[in-house]
């Protein structure tokens, strides 16, 4: 006899398809449009700049001053396109977040259907998002094998090192997934990375769309129910065995 294990109802999939797709369409309308222009506003500024100074023609050097704004309009520009990639990094881990959190919303609110005890919810929120596609896999969802897994994966990547900079999440992106490091001397070499640190990281508003669709085709593939046979043994990551195993215990003496 076979028992469901994790049940995804069609409303709250399409639901959260709909609060996902929002999240992206006002981040784009509300945030990354507003840098449509900066070419024309690093001219704006050069402009400002000029019209900010008093010149003298007996001891000034007007070529001195156009210089000097146009100097003004590269910093001003190289400043709004780090704003604008922070902007679009800020915009991606938001969405990566709220994919992750309603993973773990979703799954500890079915084990609860079948299972007694906190231990074991408690466990999906705290564990590392590669033990939660364990237990998915455990129960025969094998989301690693899934053709968008890429994409959720090293969104995951890019997110940390947002957040982290250097450290072990940039080491395994520049392993795995080397094309979000870019030479900075355009030589197109990926086996050049490994001088690189965090702050060579780049995505593009492509990126942004790709992971966007990762995060729709994920949601769209979970099985509408994840079901396991009621004899079989389900050998999960100790974590959650550990878990599962307190609750009983927990039970038992209550």
């Amino acid at each position: 006899m076979t028992v469901v294990a994790f049940k995804m109802w069609d409303p709250v999939r399409q639901n959260w398809i709909a609060e996902h797709r929002f999240y992206v369409e006002q981040a784009r309308k509300r945030l990354l449009s507003q840098f449509a222009n900066i070419g024309e506003e690093a001219d704006r500024a050069a402009d400002e700049h000029i019209e900010r100074q008093s010149f003298n023609p007996d001891v000034d050097d007007p070529s001195d001053f156009h210089e000097r704004a146009y100097e003004k309009s590269i910093e001003f520009y190289q400043l709004l396109s780090e704003l604008q990639e922070q902007t679009r990094l800020s915009v991606i881990a938001g969405m990566y977040h709220m994919w992750d959190k309603k993973l773990r919303e979703w799954m500890a609110r079915e084990v609860k259907h079948w299972h007694v005890g906190d231990k074991l919810p408690r466990a999906i929120w705290e564990a590392q998002l590669s033990e939660v596609l364990e237990l998915l896999s455990a129960f025969g969802f094998d989301v690693k094998a899934l053709a968008v897994y890429k994409k959720i994966d090293s969104m995951r990547l890019v997110v940390n090192v947002f957040k982290h900079g250097d450290g072990t999440s940039l080491d395994e992106l520049k392993a795995t997934y080397p094309e979000f490091l870019p030479d900075p001397l355009g030589r197109g070499d990926l086996r050049r990375v490994d001088h690189l640190d965090h702050t060579s990281m780049k995505v593009s508003d492509e990126d942004l769309e790709a992971f966007s669709e990762a995060i729709v085709d994920f949601w769209r593939i979970v099985p509408g129910e994840i079901c396991v046979n009621e004899a079989a043994t389900v050998e999960v990551p100790k974590r959650f065995e550990n878990a599962f195993k307190k609750d009983e215990a927990i039970a038992k003496r209550g």
